[in-house]
């Protein structure tokens, strides 16, 4: 497989193994233990959030974040569209409703306009407000949160932040992932760090925190026995992923600058295409960590995003198209949805570019030329 070029492959060169090794050798391998203390004080430190609470995977901190906010049976939640299904399934989990937000052209993130017509549009139809809101910051980009949580605070309505694929964001100098009530990371296996897998809740007072890891490690009331007063969950980090962790994280900012530096020479190369529209960042306001680079294709492009994700595979160069949003998924296919199209046009002309760190120049270079090539 080396002669490929992949999209997104974990990049391990540093303390990784050493670290992971001696929590092997100490015996604290199980969930908890200091690697995990000490990877929930980098990502602190890193973030300038002291609230965080390691988890087993992305997925299980927007569990965690929408039970904290009390989403219960029967409650909507409103939720980006142009998302991974991990970003909406969690609110099925605890008995709500998915109500699905259209995104806006310039960040491809959830739309202000679209999800204030849906929390009027919902108060009109059931008589009360949804209970949360999911917005998603995809591909690494964060969304328009000023925007965002002005509307979501006129509501009294509070956010989750999915930084899932965005850790080393900011928005307005602010990390992504500290801006909404809770924040949500992911280190999975092709993320920006990885734990292999893996994720963080971040919380916002240490009440909250307490609260999450007490959930997240099965409910157990302080007895002398096993007594449980409230449904809690299997989630906390081993400490063999956090030292893991411990060692990625001393890599993040090698890792973020030649993520960004992959970017730019993909949009040096269209700079001037009428064929290929690279997603930038809209404004001094938003830094992406680009954990992957994005391109829209012209409608006079020939061929589809799909055609040209084949003629790369063909080359061994591997890409993937946009995620297909949710409302057009079978599994929601009876959940509200408020949107002028803009998901859907995305999702029909983008696609995601190798973007590893792993990669070289010139390996940049085979991709770009590639698809001058299948374009010309």
């Amino acid at each position: 497989m080396n002669d490929w070029i992949k999209l997104s492959i974990p990049h391990l060169a540093g303390n990784e193994n050493r670290y992971a090794s001696d929590a092997i050798e100490s015996t604290w391998i199980v969930p908890l233990g200091p690697y995990v203390d000490r990877f929930e004080y980098e990502l602190e430190q890193r973030l300038g959030a002291p609230h965080v609470v390691a988890l087993s995977s992305g997925t299980a901190a927007i569990h965690l974040g929408l039970d904290m906010l009390g989403v219960k049976p029967g409650d909507e939640v409103i939720c980006q569209s142009l998302t991974f299904a991990a970003s909406a399934n969690p609110i099925v989990y605890l008995g709500g409703r998915p109500v699905f937000v259209d995104s806006e052209p310039s960040t491809w993130n959830m739309s202000p306009r679209a999800l204030e017509r849906a929390i009027e549009d919902r108060i009109k139809v059931t008589g009360r407000k949804p209970c949360a809101i999911v917005v998603v910051e995809l591909y690494g980009m964060p969304a328009m949160l000023d925007e965002i949580l002005e509307v979501a605070g006129r509501y009294d309505i509070p956010v989750l932040e999915d930084s899932a694929e965005a850790i080393g964001s900011k928005y307005d100098g602010r990390s992504c992932g500290t801006l909404g009530r809770y924040g949500v990371l992911s280190f999975n296996g092709n993320k920006m760090i990885t734990t292999s897998g893996g994720g963080a809740l971040i919380c916002p007072d240490a009440d909250s925190e307490a609260r999450v890891k007490f959930l997240s490690t099965q409910a157990r009331e302080n007895k002398p026995y096993y007594y449980h007063e409230v449904i809690g969950y299997n989630y906390r980090l081993s400490n063999v992923s956090a030292a893991v962790g411990c060692g990625q994280i001393e890599a993040l900012d090698d890792r973020i600058a030649r993520r960004r530096a992959i970017h730019d020479m993909y949009a040096r190369a269209w700079k001037d295409s009428d064929l290929i529209s690279v997603h930038n960042n809209p404004s001094l306001k938003y830094n992406s960590n680009f954990w992957l680079t994005t391109i829209a294709l012209s409608d006079k492009c020939k061929p589809s995003p799909d055609e040209l994700r084949m003629a790369l595979l063909d080359l061994k160069i591997e890409s993937r198209l946009i995620w297909r949003p949710m409302h057009m998924q079978p599994v929601y296919e009876s959940a509200p949805y408020y949107g002028d199209g803009v998901s859907e046009r995305i999702f029909d002309r983008g696609l995601c570019l190798p973007s590893s760190t792993t990669l070289s120049d010139d390996d940049v270079m085979k991709v770009i030329d590639a698809i001058n090539a299948a374009l010309a």
